[in-house]
């Protein structure tokens, strides 16, 4: 969520800082800045957090395992390194209590050392052509690999990982030159196996060279900050130190205004992941861009991709913005472990997109479809829209087209104001509790009511989820399933039950060291959310009354797969009365029935054991034949389920009078809304929606 719900005051400030004083006495004597850095962020983890851990060795062991186990580290460490370093596995609690680092100190040291100990092999590797007839596999999971034992072994690896980056760009060359053989295209330069060998060769050892480059110039202070944050994470996967410039771009991203792509990025193990996509963003529009998707490489328009592996986030993300009309493609790897290559073209996000909008569905009956990106509000106090003011003005306008049924869809909500969801559940129904929310700074539950008896909606409701469904989105379901008010469709949503606040640790700096100022601030967890039913949504989610096809049925995703997530608990149950008008057994037989009988259905559940199998299988064959043959199978794979995006008969959606009639003189906008609703119709999700609010009539 991301209204604070609680405010910390400048006497809290005073408080703490007395705290900070009396558990570091040695501050005045220390003048290493990163010393300072972690005894602060660890007592205001301490003070603040909803469940602040104990400083024991279990903690230690947390932090270190966070800290090692990485896929950067097992590409350079030897198991002896890991043993050497293990002495440090039950300090790193005496370390932060002594103010000392000498894990984090012992770490650098090590690493710096095989750094430039592995500089050289990709130029020995890739100095000649290599062998791919040999029957050998690469693991691309490092969580399935164990640390080498010695050099000759992480050498072994070392070329087994070049063998598979030259055989992807090869089998790449190659399928282009063949398609263009088909396609008679004389404008493609046919070339020989060996001079494609050379090209693909010769330009990953430069993306190997620019890697190292890159190693080489990431800063002592993001190297502490990756440190801070393997304290911050085993506490809780939200939680998250700030060094000053990255608070600065998380402030940049919440303000609205963005440019290039429109996509939220955050960067771990050094690979640079997408956590969200803007709403109205060239990504967004785009479509194939999604939260979790690992960028990889980054290319201007036809040019040449540069990786962007353990590159400084900052300049990555630098070749990825740019000017609004350019195009950048960027190479993701996406949750099935899948490589794609992803054309977008820079533009100014328009905010106006990011608000609640609807459209007319025709299955049988007239009904009416609101989509809402997410839970905004006027956090400035400037006059800024609400979503629940929003939302109660699109029903207001379906109303009128006499709608019989209505859809929202809060797939792909990440959530928001708690306030806001508070007022739109409360556009559903007469009065009662919406939310309880449990605090670690003060006692007992407070049950967020819908204090309004005045209802907008009272008609058949159905609400779509996904599993990027999270936290506010989650209340609102929740608060309409426990009411039984509607029917929660879809897939289960994320699992997200908690919010937190920014706390700056520069306030907590007494004089004397406020030259080392600014230090940054951390993110911390500060309460959790609960269903009026008394469980919560934190792991578990939301379930929804009718489960449809999932691709991803068969992957585990989730708040529940991240590391030291927050654990799901319950309190008891508010005071509510149910609706009992809803037939549950009925509706769900009967869409049960229609799926079934469903050709798209059945190739998204074709599609689920396939990226099933994927996600398992993360081991590359390094055989030539083999590799092309299954790189071939992929990509014929991913050709079936274009059915998906094709029109369903006697499905159409369009965009309201008075929306065409205000959109009139932008011809630009009005084109992009209305082939939004030609695509509202193609959706599988939405059509089986309206086919139960058929049902609930």
């Amino acid at each position: 969520m991301q209204k604070p719900i609680s405010k910390i005051t400048k006497k809290t400030v005073i408080v703490f800082s007395v705290i900070i004083l009396s558990s570091f006495t040695l501050f005045k004597y220390v003048f290493d800045k990163n010393d300072v850095i972690f005894g602060l962020l660890y007592d205001s983890l301490r003070q603040f957090h909803y469940a602040p851990e104990k400083l024991d060795d279990t903690f230690s062991e947390k932090v270190f395992d966070l800290y090692i186990h990485t896929d950067f580290n097992k590409r350079f460490l030897l198991q002896s390194d890991i043993d050497q370093l293990n002495k440090y596995r039950h300090d790193i609690d005496d370390e932060i209590a002594g103010q000392r680092h000498d894990f984090y100190k012992a770490t650098q040291d090590i690493l710096s050392k095989r750094i430039k100990e592995k500089e050289n092999w990709a130029k020995e590797i890739l100095a000649k052509p290599l062998d791919f007839s040999q029957e050998e596999e690469y693991e691309t999971d490092s969580k399935k690999s164990s640390y080498a034992k010695s050099e000759t072994e992480l050498k072994k690896e070392w070329e087994k990982m070049i063998k598979y980056l030259v055989l992807y760009r090869l089998d790449d060359l190659l399928t282009k030159q063949e398609k263009a053989k088909e396609k008679n295209d004389t404008t493609v330069k046919i070339k020989s196996y060996d001079s494609l060998e050379v090209e693909a060769r010769r330009k990953t050892l430069k993306e190997r060279e620019d890697w190292f480059k890159r190693i080489k110039k990431v800063t002592p202070r993001d190297r502490f900050s990756e440190y801070a944050n393997a304290l911050t994470f085993a506490y809780d996967p939200h939680t998250q130190y700030f060094a000053p410039k990255e608070k600065k771009k998380f402030d940049q991203g919440m303000s609205g205004n963005f440019e290039g792509i429109g996509a939220r990025l955050q960067q771990k193990d050094g690979i640079l992941k997408v956590s969200e996509i803007i709403v109205g963003s060239p990504s967004y529009k785009q479509g194939e861009l999604k939260a979790g998707d690992d960028i990889l490489k980054v290319a201007q328009g036809l040019g040449e991709p540069l990786d962007i592996t353990n590159m400084d986030m900052e300049e990555a993300i630098e070749h990825i913005k740019g000017k609004k009309g350019t195009e950048v493609r960027l190479t993701v790897r996406k949750g099935d472990n899948s490589i794609k290559v992803i054309p977008i073209v820079r533009d100014v996000i328009e905010i106006e997109e990011t608000f609640a909008k609807s459209a007319i569905l025709e299955n049988k009956n007239k009904m009416g479809y609101i989509y809402l990106p997410s839970f905004y509000a006027d956090f400035t106090h400037n006059g800024a829209r609400q979503c629940s003011k929003d939302m109660r003005k699109e029903i207001e306008k379906l109303k009128k087209q006499n709608i019989k049924g209505l859809i929202i869809d809060l797939r792909d909500n990440g959530g928001g104001s708690l306030q806001e969801v508070v007022e739109m559940a409360g556009l559903f129904i007469t009065k009662g509790p919406i939310v309880q929310v449990k605090s670690k700074r003060t006692e007992g539950i407070n049950v967020m009511e819908d204090k309004n008896p005045d209802v907008v909606w009272d008609g058949p409701l159905t609400i779509l989820t996904n599993h990027n469904s999270a936290s506010a989105s989650e209340i609102l379901a929740a608060a309409i399933q426990d009411y039984k008010r509607g029917v929660i469709v879809g897939t289960p949503s994320f699992g997200k039950g908690t919010v937190q606040s920014f706390i700056d640790l520069d306030n907590f700096l007494i004089p004397q060291f406020d030259t080392i100022k600014p230090i940054g601030s951390v993110k911390i967890t500060q309460q959790k959310f609960y269903r009026i039913n008394g469980g919560a949504t934190q792991l578990k989610g939301v379930t929804p009354d009718v489960l449809l096809p999932d691709p991803y049925e068969f992957i585990e995703i989730g708040e529940k797969e991240l590391d030291n997530p927050m654990p799901w608990d319950e309190i008891g149950k508010a005071n509510y009365t149910e609706y009992t008008n809803i037939k549950y057994p009925v509706i769900v037989k009967n869409s049960q029935k229609r799926i079934k009988s469903s050709p798209q259905f059945g190739l998204i559940e074709q599609q689920a054991s396939e990226i099933k199998t994927k996600k398992n299988d993360t081991k590359y064959n390094l055989n030539f034949e083999k590799f092309r043959a299954e790189q071939k199978e992929f990509r014929d794979q991913n050709k079936k389920y274009e059915e998906l995006k094709k029109e369903i008969k006697g499905f159409s959606a369009y965009l309201l009078d008075d929306d065409k009639s205000r959109m009139s003189n932008d011809t630009n906008k009005l084109g992009r809304e209305n082939r939004w609703a030609k695509n509202v119709a193609k959706d599988i999700y939405i059509h089986e929606a309206s086919n139960i609010l058929n049902d609930l009539r």
